[in-house]
């Protein structure tokens, strides 16, 4: 039969929240900076284009 699993405790669940949460906005914000800076033209962020892959094949 089966046997419930014991409880995890407010601090346990609270404090792994907390990480995900700081591990998402971490991410976000890079991703923001990246967009601005490539709208702004002053990023060096390099991406393959079509052009790119047609060149190399």
């Amino acid at each position: 039969m089966a046997v419930p699993k014991k409880k995890t405790s407010k601090s346990k669940r609270d404090k792994r929240k907390a990480t995900w949460k700081r591990k998402a906005a971490l991410q976000a914000q890079k991703a923001l900076s990246l967009g601005k800076a490539v709208l702004s033209g002053r990023s060096t962020f390099v991406y393959p284009t079509d052009e790119d892959e047609e060149d190399e094949a």
